[in-house]
């Protein structure tokens, strides 16, 4: 299998771009090289729509009609298959916030069980309504900044405007919990190691390569779905990302053998299948894989936000989507995943009740001594 990889809606460190709300992965695949065997359809169609690479922006609606039809044919005879990843970047900025200001193991105010079990996303959807635009800058702000006497002043801010807002969460043990979990944090905010310091950890907590995650977990889907291995990855060539991408899956290698899991009830990161193969850092203009993961993401993206997309264009959209991975790092997508979960749990037994109310004793009255302590 070949895989080729683009990105759009990039903008680095600034999340609150209203033009660019959304980052996004494309990669397409196929059993043959790409770049080998596109190579003469796609120079006939460059010189077609008068361009020495097919831009899907610059060509719009109206010059990929006029291609659609080779496009089309282009697609079946490689048997190509469409991906695409999203990260909704405001939202990223308060999944950070909360992954780590509510870490159990940084923060002693909050429980074990409402961050190593699927009540963190209970509590991160609790939280996240009373941010705001303002106050999610500011958090990130706090996570990119360099100086640590800095950081730790800028996020007790955080913490304490949200204290606040506090008074509009309507679930009383939610409220008390997250009251608990930001008074500590405002209080000892160098305790929990907030900022990202270093150029590497900068990086790595960027929409850019948290995204990149989703793109290592969909190849090794379709991957361990079709039996096939993997031949080539390539990687459209960038200064900023490179290196924090090639670091993430030489960690996704490495992992490959174990299924790592963050608690009961929570998701597991299963790196199986992902593919030991070095990563191809290629200019988008040497490859004629990039050069179509450009049309489709283009494509794609218009479709999923709803604007102008010709009906031979969606045509094309459309036949991709019923074998294609779609994934996104959103609030809504968590709420979507999560909110059936809790409504169809099961009413717990008699004797769950009771184990529960003793874990809960046992839990508050460490939660409370530690509060007093801190």
């Amino acid at each position: 299998m070949h895989f080729y990889v683009d990105e759009s809606g990039h903008t680095g460190p600034n999340l609150f771009d209203p033009s660019q709300p959304t980052l996004y992965y494309g990669v397409l695949s196929s059993p043959v090289d790409v770049d080998a065997l596109a190579i003469d359809q796609l120079v006939e169609l460059r010189n077609r729509v008068g361009m020495q690479r097919l831009h899907a922006a610059e060509l719009g609606n109206g010059g990929l009609v006029s291609i659609a039809g080779d496009l089309a044919s282009l697609q079946k005879s490689l048997n190509l298959s469409f991906d695409i990843f999203r990260v909704a970047k405001p939202d990223h900025a308060v999944i950070c916030f909360f992954d780590q200001v509510f870490d159990s193991g940084m923060n002693p105010a909050m429980t074990w069980t409402g961050y190593a079990t699927p009540l963190r996303y209970a509590l991160l959807l609790t939280i996240a309504p009373i941010f705001d635009d303002g106050l999610a800058q500011l958090a990130w702000d706090a996570r990119l900044e360099r100086d640590d006497r800095r950081a730790n002043s800028l996020l007790s801010q955080v913490c304490n405007q949200l204290l606040e807002r506090t008074g509009l969460i309507s679930d009383a043990r939610a409220r008390q919990l997250i009251e608990g979990t930001l008074g500590w944090a405002a209080k000892n905010p160098g305790a929990l190691q907030y900022n990202a310091a270093s150029k590497l950890d900068r990086l790595s907590v960027m929409p850019n390569v948290v995204g990149f995650q989703q793109v290592m977990m969909g190849m090794a889907s379709r991957l361990n779905a079709t039996g096939q291995h993997a031949e080539r990855i390539v990687v459209d060539q960038q200064s900023q990302f490179n290196k924090a991408q090639k670091s993430l899956h030489e960690y996704y290698i490495s992992a490959s053998t174990v299924t790592l899991s963050s608690g009961p009830g929570l998701p597991e990161l299963d790196c199986k299948g992902i593919p030991n193969i070095p990563i191809e850092f290629t200019a988008g203009t040497e490859s004629c894989g990039l050069e179509l993961v450009d049309v489709y993401l283009w494509a794609f993206r218009r479709a999923i936000e709803g604007r102008e997309l010709a009906p031979e264009l969606w045509q094309l959209v459309k036949t991709m989507m019923h074998d294609g991975i779609t994934s996104e790092i959103s609030l809504k997508a968590i709420a979507t995943r999560w909110e059936p979960w809790f409504r169809n749990l099961p009413q717990p037994t008699p004797e769950e009740i009771v184990a529960g109310r003793e874990l809960h004793a046992l839990e508050e009255a460490r939660r409370l001594k530690a509060m007093q302590g801190g």
